[in-house]
């Protein structure tokens, strides 16, 4: 039996599945071309990793470290906003992860990316149920935006839709599109993420540090 690698571990091997996911797409990883990205034998890699699963859930955990931050900011608002960016860029950087991560097990990386969302959250007087709420709706932003971000253009049929538009049957799409295609904000996923902390129902009740709940909260009660 041939000794161990001592030049493998599973952060290597995650980080050149990684690599290749990112050059080749998600499909293109598999132990034979990840050893051959490391140049090791096929077999030595799954004393390291044992199945298909554990790969990606090694991969997952990978990613997940890019997410964490040093320390998280002081103020409830501030904290989720960097988090979310953090996250998002992430998956700016690793598009593919977007579906392909979605069965991967919670790791530990995953573990401390929660226990950072929820100590943005511990000085507010949310309950719990607030607070996954809260990060569920986070999510749900910033995994759609990523996905939207990422995706190709969709092409336009300029002359089928100023047909449709000659005929009057979309007076609101023709005034708005009067001057041609407006380009999107460059800033629209912080300008987003803002008003969706801003705009949460429970968002005005929110205070920190006092030790004491807003006014609309007791009335609350």
């Amino acid at each position: 039996m041939s000794r161990q690698n001592t030049n493998l571990s599973r952060e290597t091997i995650a980080a050149a599945a990684l690599e290749i996911a990112d050059k080749e797409g998600f499909d293109a990883v598999s132990m034979r071309r990840i050893a051959q990205e490391l140049n090791v034998g096929t077999m030595s890699l799954y004393y390291y990793v044992k199945t298909k699963d554990d790969l990606v859930a090694v991969m997952d955990d990978a990613l997940l470290s890019e997410a964490l931050l040093p320390r998280v900011p002081k103020g409830w608002q501030q904290a989720m906003m960097e988090i979310a960016r953090h996250t998002h860029a992430l998956f700016l950087r690793h598009p593919w992860a977007l579906v392909s991560m979605l069965s991967a097990p919670p790791g530990l990386n995953a573990m401390r990316h929660m226990e950072q969302c929820l100590e943005a959250l511990a000085e507010t007087h949310m309950t719990n149920s607030e607070k996954l709420a809260l990060l569920a709706t986070v999510d749900d932003f910033v995994f759609g935006h990523a996905l939207r971000e990422t995706a190709n253009d969709t092409a336009i049929d300029t002359e089928f839709a100023a047909t449709q538009l000659a005929t009057g049957a979309f007076p609101r799409i023709a005034k708005v599109f009067a001057k041609g295609r407006i380009e999107t904000r460059k800033d629209r996923f912080e300008q987003g993420l803002q008003a969706l902390l801003n705009g949460l129902p429970y968002a005005a009740t929110i205070t920190e540090g006092s030790g004491k709940k807003s006014k609309k909260k007791k009335d609350r009660h």
